[in-house]
């Protein structure tokens, strides 16, 4: 049988469509008697639901006496409550056909759930459960502290931690979030008691937020999580220290030395600022067109044009009180010293030079594709929900969102970049072996020489 050649028609890409619209599901806002604030969507696709159950209290409570409390409390808090215990609540969970899990950031921390509809009184009476009467037992704290000490043996021969860890102390001094982790003498000094007083100080729905989207009718599960969470007894929460910042004025250079090590972690950056900042949009366009996707200027650079390193990235973070700028990369540790001249060369240009329209389209359509996408699941809305209610910000945010983006102008890109793209005043770190890479790290300036303990050298 005879095929006829295909003709150019047959293999021309089709042109993008217009984007289509998000059609915006109606939103039940409402704060329960105890001060528990409740956000819902229905969303009819699928017979379930998920729902995230935040507290604005995080690892930054406690990082200047005892970092990392706020990630072992969420930890320990749901292996056992009054009622039930660790195994129990394994069994209820596979019964459900539910999923629960728990955790602390710097800023918050969550109870992330989801499951059918058919028991959501049920899983919602247990994360009630957790959240009130969690009975910490002393096993499962002894078994999760030997989890993390190995843990943190571990990640102190890892670049990637080491270079987060100098670059947060370089960027924020003593400030909580210049502390991401304990080192094992802090953890090795956490006691049960400092989890039950973080639990019973923190966790009240005055200073909690539970965000729910699914098959189900907003007015009627209202009425259900009044039910269950409205005899909570409220409690006042203090706001997360929030002391001065460190100084940092000209480019500094900070080197981990980690003996034996093959390639090098490095890092650069600057503090930025906040979501909340009017700048955040185009800051996070001008991130997404110089390291923050995948077709970026950054990795065209050096990774596809000089093969320095698989997986370079750049991104703009957002915490409560501030906010940074980093770029990162692991190269060979022959070529540090040309990686940072590219990366600074990037830097630069993206601060001098106004983007072409063709890139700046892209980036566009890169930012608002990657927004829709986030909208498609339930969990994915559920998560941009609770990031704009808890950072206060607009009502209409979400709902705006691609129109302010797609309105951004080059103009508006080289003004970011020239504010936080701080190339004069850069931090560098460097995690490798100092034997291979210090006499390229001095061509950016005299390096602080530290040791994987966080020891000055």
């Amino acid at each position: 049988m005879a095929f006829a050649p295909h003709s150019e028609a047959d293999t021309a890409v089709p042109a993008l469509t217009p984007e289509r619209p998000v059609i915006w599901p109606p939103r039940v806002r409402a704060t329960l008697s105890n001060g528990l604030e409740v956000v819902l969507v229905e969303s009819h696709r699928i017979p379930k639901f998920d729902g995230q159950l935040f507290f604005r209290s995080g690892n930054a409570m406690t990082a200047a006496t005892a970092p990392g409390l706020a990630d072992m409390t969420a930890t320990v808090m749901r292996t056992g409550t009054t009622a039930r215990t660790s195994r129990q609540i394994e069994e209820d969970l596979r019964r459900m056909g539910a999923d629960l899990s728990s955790g602390a950031g710097a800023d918050t921390s969550a109870v992330s759930f989801a499951g059918l509809v058919d028991f959501s009184d049920q899983l919602l009476s247990l994360v009630a459960e957790l959240t009130q009467h969690a009975s910490f037992p002393a096993d499962e704290f002894e078994r999760e502290r030997r989890q993390l000490l190995e843990g943190l043996k571990i990640e102190r021969t890892t670049p990637g931690f080491l270079g987060s860890e100098r670059f947060r102390r370089v960027l924020f001094g003593t400030h909580p979030y210049g502390t991401i982790t304990p080192s094992e003498t802090q953890a090795e000094a956490y006691r049960l008691d400092q989890l039950k007083d973080f639990y019973a100080h923190y966790y009240r729905p005055g200073n909690a937020l539970l965000v729910m989207v699914g098959d189900f009718e907003p007015h009627a599960m209202l009425g259900r999580i009044e039910k269950i969470f409205g005899a909570w007894a409220p409690g006042c929460v203090e706001d997360a220290p929030n002391p001065p910042l460190p100084e940092l004025h000209g480019r500094r250079v900070y080197l981990v030395h980690l003996p034996g090590s093959v390639q090098a972690q490095v890092l650069i950056g600057n503090r930025a600022i906040t979501r909340k900042h009017p700048d955040w949009l185009k800051l996070t366009l001008a991130n997404s067109i110089y390291g923050g996707a995948f077709n970026s200027r950054l990795v065209m650079n050096i990774r596809e044009d000089k093969g320095y390193t698989y997986s370079p990235r750049s991104g703009a973070h957002p915490l409560r009180q501030h906010g940074y700028f980093s770029i990162g990369a692991a190269v060979r540790n022959d070529v540090v010293g040309a990686a940072l001249t590219e990366i600074f060369f990037e830097i630069d240009r993206m601060r001098s030079t106004p983007v072409g329209e063709d890139e700046l389209s892209d980036a566009r359509n890169y930012l608002t594709g990657i927004f829709s996408l986030g909208l498609a699941t339930q969990d994915g809305l559920a998560g941009q929900l609770a990031t704009a209610t808890l950072e206060r910000l607009p009502d209409d945010y979400l709902e705006t969102y691609r129109e302010r983006v797609l309105k951004l102008t080059a103009a508006d890109v080289l003004d970011a970049s020239q504010k936080y793209f701080d190339s004069a005043n850069a931090q560098i770190v460097i995690v490798g072996d100092r034997a291979h890479i210090e006499a390229q790290a001095e061509l950016f300036g005299k390096p602080e020489v530290y040791d994987a303990q966080g020891n000055r050298i």
